[in-house]
């Protein structure tokens, strides 16, 4: 499993120059493992070996969200956080608040962008400011200044998530850490200042939490309340910007694509009645290509490069065992990207997801397959609210306006889809 206590961290880390799974898991899945495990094999990352698999999360990640949130996302607790989450990106909060919010911050992104020479697009997402804003103010109450300062703290956070844990001064897991003080304490003085004033009311997730904490036996202390809404902030925004960065990339170079958007929203937009000036939620949901070409924009960026497991009992995979305790990593990209599940996986086909009866039986297998946001109780509550964003994006991007890259791009994979000259464009309204 590679050297003694770093093990296979450095090969692992390494980007890949392509949107292909990485050359860490392909090398591994091809290995002589193949013939005995299957697409399965066992490996020691980020400091993870021997009794440190019980944590369930690597110790880097467990260090920066809190081993305290960390371990009681189970049972009573669990279904506390979920409903908190809910509240903030559940259907009712999306259908009747975020849906009009959205539309507005997003129409208000682009018009800017389009009043600019040049836009980087990975630099300067849309999401990363629009989204981190939005959900600050349901979660902490913030203004736009407030919210900024706090995303530069979880920019630094961000850059070191998946960084040995070397806990020394010039280290990215110390840059880190202290960033993650930083963003904890930004949270823990909001919350100090709603607990002594809890009869105001701010229609946010403090609320909750602050009525929790003031109950007769409350089920979280306010060390751990810090730690759950700082990784409700990471959480919603994380990796955004890759995605939206493969958007417009993919975009760019498929014009059929652009043409079946528009030609699909224009006619949605033509037959609208009762002079609505929004996007509705049955609209939304009636832009049947559109939804198909934001699946392929998840399948293909794979913003989550892995979702993590624990064994509680010894577990049988192809007749071998995972002894309890163990740390298990599923990797949606290595499911995402497998030729035998998705044909021609690298290929962005929008297509691939239109329902046929020609097509049932491949429909139904990668819809099995498809994994963005987990699977079962577990499944990200965030995971309509990120679709809605970028069909929201796209909806407004192919009607109002057009745009072209500035110079080429390079695109390599890493923890995320990552640009590393940027992605600059120039971005204009279409009657310009």
């Amino acid at each position: 499993m590679g050297l003694p206590v770093i093990g296979e961290t450095l090969e692992f880390l390494k980007a890949s120059t392509s949107l292909d799974v990485p050359d860490y898991f392909k090398r591994r899945m091809k290995s002589t493992c193949l013939c005995r495990y299957g697409l399965v094999f066992k490996t020691s990352l980020l400091g993870q070996e021997g009794t440190l698999f019980r944590v369930g999360y690597p110790r880097a990640l467990t260090k920066i969200f809190g081993e305290e949130s960390i371990e009681a996302f189970h049972g009573t607790i669990h279904k506390f956080i979920r409903r908190c989450a809910f509240m903030l990106f559940g259907l009712q909060s999306l259908k009747e608040v975020l849906l009009p919010e959205m539309e507005s911050a997003v129409r208000e992104r682009l018009a800017a962008w389009a009043t600019m020479p040049s836009v980087d697009v990975r630099g300067d997402a849309p999401d990363v400011s629009i989204l981190f804003e939005l959900v600050t103010r349901k979660c902490l109450g913030f203004d736009s200044t407030r919210s900024r300062e706090l995303r530069n703290k979880f920019e630094v956070l961000f850059s070191g998530l998946c960084s040995f844990p070397i806990y020394f001064p010039g280290t990215p897991f110390y840059r880190c850490m202290q960033a993650r003080k930083n963003v904890q304490k930004t949270v823990r003085d909001t919350l100090a200042e709603r607990l002594a004033t809890p009869g105001k009311k701010h229609g946010d997730l403090l609320d909750i939490i602050v009525e929790e904490l003031q109950g007769e036996e409350p089920l979280i202390s306010e060390n751990f309340a810090t730690d759950m809404v700082s990784t409700l902030l990471f959480a919603s925004v994380f990796t955004l910007s890759g995605t939206i960065a493969v958007a417009f990339k993919s975009l760019h170079d498929n014009p059929d694509v652009v043409h079946a958007l528009e030609k699909e929203n224009r006619a949605m937009l033509k037959g609208r009645k009762g002079g609505n000036s929004g996007l509705t939620w049955e609209e939304y949901k009636s832009l049947t290509f559109t939804n198909e070409v934001t699946n392929e924009i998840i399948r293909i960026s794979n913003a989550a490069l892995v979702v993590f497991r624990k064994t509680l009992t010894d577990a049988q995979v192809n007749g071998y065992t995972i002894p309890a305790g163990w740390l298990v990593i599923v990797n949606p990209m290595a499911v995402h990207l497998n030729g035998e599940l998705f044909e021609d996986p690298l290929k962005f086909n929008p297509w691939r997801w239109m329902v046929s009866e020609d097509f049932i039986t491949s429909i139904i297998t990668m819809l099995k397959n498809f994994m963005p946001f987990g699977a079962g109780m577990r499944v990200c509550p965030g995971a309509e609210f990120v679709k809605l964003f970028i069909t929201l994006t796209l909806h407004i991007l192919v009607t109002e306006y057009r745009w072209e890259e500035m110079k080429g791009t390079n695109v390599f994979r890493s923890g995320e889809v990552m640009f590393p000259q940027g992605y600059p464009i120039r971005l204009r309204p279409q009657d310009d």
